[in-house]
């Protein structure tokens, strides 16, 4: 596991991207919480029992509902980091790519089912290009936000539409688009 991104390798991420090194660095702070792994190695994931059930139906699967499969977004907590790959892992006795494509993965914390937006092949080059490094995890994101039309938003530091866009509609709950913004000054100033 290589950690750490540093500051020109931040930069040549924003140029790629177009926009400026704040923005980059704001995503960075919002999303990361300071690392893209867990302190055990493991990277760092979120999994979404909300996206498993949607998957799991889109492939003609069953889901029955449980603490790792349930049709809504909930606003209960989905536990502590260090509980999310034992989460994974009873959901890959189901199905493995459908749980896989269901977290979200690394330091910017992009979901599994985005692994081509992010410019792999299938979900396991995606999985393996998170476990490389953070710097890996910085170049997936910067595919991402390319491929799927965010980099605008980010250029025109367009802070709603980057948190609608990067978090969906549910954005609002949490205030990302506000934090993104101070986070975005925080950088700005510095």
């Amino acid at each position: 596991m290589k950690t750490g991104i540093n500051d020109t390798q931040f930069a040549n991420a924003a140029r790629g991207i177009g926009c400026e090194l704040a923005m980059i660095k704001a995503v960075d702070k919002i999303e990361s919480k300071g690392s893209g792994f867990l302190p055990t190695g493991e990277v760092k994931i979120l999994f979404e029992p909300h996206i498993f059930w949607k998957y799991l139906r889109r492939a003609d699967i069953t889901p029955v509902r449980s603490k790792i499969c349930y049709p809504v977004w909930k606003s209960e907590p989905y536990g502590k980091y260090s509980e999310q790959h034992g989460r994974l892992q009873l959901a890959t006795k189901i199905n493995r790519d459908i749980a896989l494509m269901s977290a979200s993965w690394g330091r910017f914390q992009i979901m599994g089912f985005n692994f081509k937006a992010c410019g792999c092949k299938d979900i396991q080059e995606f999985i393996n290009r998170n476990h490389e490094s953070e710097v890996a995890q910085l170049d997936l994101f910067a595919n991402y936000i390319i491929n799927v039309n965010l980099d605008d938003e980010l250029i025109e530091k367009d802070f709603t539409g980057f948190a609608r866009g990067y978090n969906g509609a549910l954005h609002v709950r949490n205030n990302y688009s506000g934090k993104l913004r101070s986070a975005y000054l925080l950088f700005k100033t510095k």
